[in-house]
């Protein structure tokens, strides 16, 4: 019997993508076994990461990604048949389809995605807004409290 416990008191000093905890829990129960497809997450500035997934032999229109309540998944899945008169005799490059899902921190906002050279980039950008950042508070002397 496993007892649940909350890791939240371990987290209280990260920023953005820094509870890598909380990213990899996530993706290791979309798919433990398999490990498909590989991918990095990147921390490029302050406040700009990237996630890069390996999607070797998938076209823009084979890849779904969606953002619902902080959650970030991406979704693949290739036709069947997309080359019609190719009887493969081995095929090593690996087409099945996958979900991966990433849990964004808060203020993490997905700004842009693209294919190239067999890789899936999305670009993501933590946004803080005006009244959720700390404010100074300034410190008067008793004096000017007392009018």
């Amino acid at each position: 019997m496993t007892t649940a416990f909350s890791l939240a008191p371990l987290f209280r000093h990260s920023v953005g993508f820094d509870r890598f905890n909380d990213l990899f829990e996530s993706a290791a129960r979309n798919d433990s076994a398999s490990g498909f497809p590989p991918y990095n997450v990147e921390k490029h500035a302050e406040d700009q990461y990237r996630i890069v997934i390996a999607a070797a032999g998938f076209q823009e229109h084979d890849l779904e990604l969606q953002v619902e309540k902080g959650v970030l998944t991406v979704i693949g899945s290739k036709r069947e048949n997309d080359v019609e008169g190719v009887n493969y005799l081995h095929q090593g490059i690996a087409q099945r389809a996958f979900k991966l899902s990433f849990r964004l921190a808060d203020h993490i906002e997905v700004k842009n995605a693209g294919l190239a050279n067999g890789l899936l980039n999305i670009e993501l950008l933590r946004l803080v807004p005006e009244e959720a950042k700390a404010k100074r508070i300034p410190i008067n002397d008793q004096k000017a409290l007392q009018h």
